[in-house]
């Protein structure tokens, strides 16, 4: 795996640094944002050290997409949004703050803040709990989304 020293996200895929797992493989992790813009608030990430768009191959981009599409239905299922916000940041200008490529998925209420990055740290216990709630219910690679 590339890795970058001092990246907090190769950190946490090298198990260096704790998370909320929510799905993992052997290329992508996610996990919930430690500071949610939204309740339920995920983070999909390469587990390759890529800074931004321009430096990922589309293979990676391609994978990180699929977990999003796997992901998006458990966290409608968990958090019961009005809509579902997917966001990917490249460059501090674009408002980027972790330099390591990774797809934000933020559900959303109506006449919601379209915020991306959160104001206040989650609480450890929520985010632990609609983790696991979020990553039972995930889409099987190539299935369709576990009901009941």
């Amino acid at each position: 795996m590339r890795h970058q020293p001092g990246c907090i996200f190769c950190h946490i895929v090298r198990g260096e640094a704790p998370c909320h797992r929510v799905h993992e493989d052997a290329h992508t992790l996610a996990f919930m944002d430690l500071f949610p813009a939204e309740e339920g608030h995920v983070l999909v990430v390469t587990k390759d050290h890529y800074p931004t768009l321009y430096e990922a191959p589309v293979e990676s981009l391609r994978r990180v997409m699929g977990v999003a599409r796997r992901i998006a239905p458990a966290l409608r299922d968990v958090v019961k949004p009005a809509g579902l916000r997917v966001v990917q940041l490249n460059g501090e200008a674009a408002g980027q703050t972790v330099f390591h490529y990774h797809l934000h998925l933020i559900p959303c209420g109506p006449g919601g803040e379209m915020r991306v990055h959160g104001r206040a740290q989650g609480e450890a216990g929520r985010l632990a709990e609609l983790a696991s709630a979020i990553a039972a219910r995930v889409e099987p690679d190539g299935g369709a989304p576990p009901r009941g």
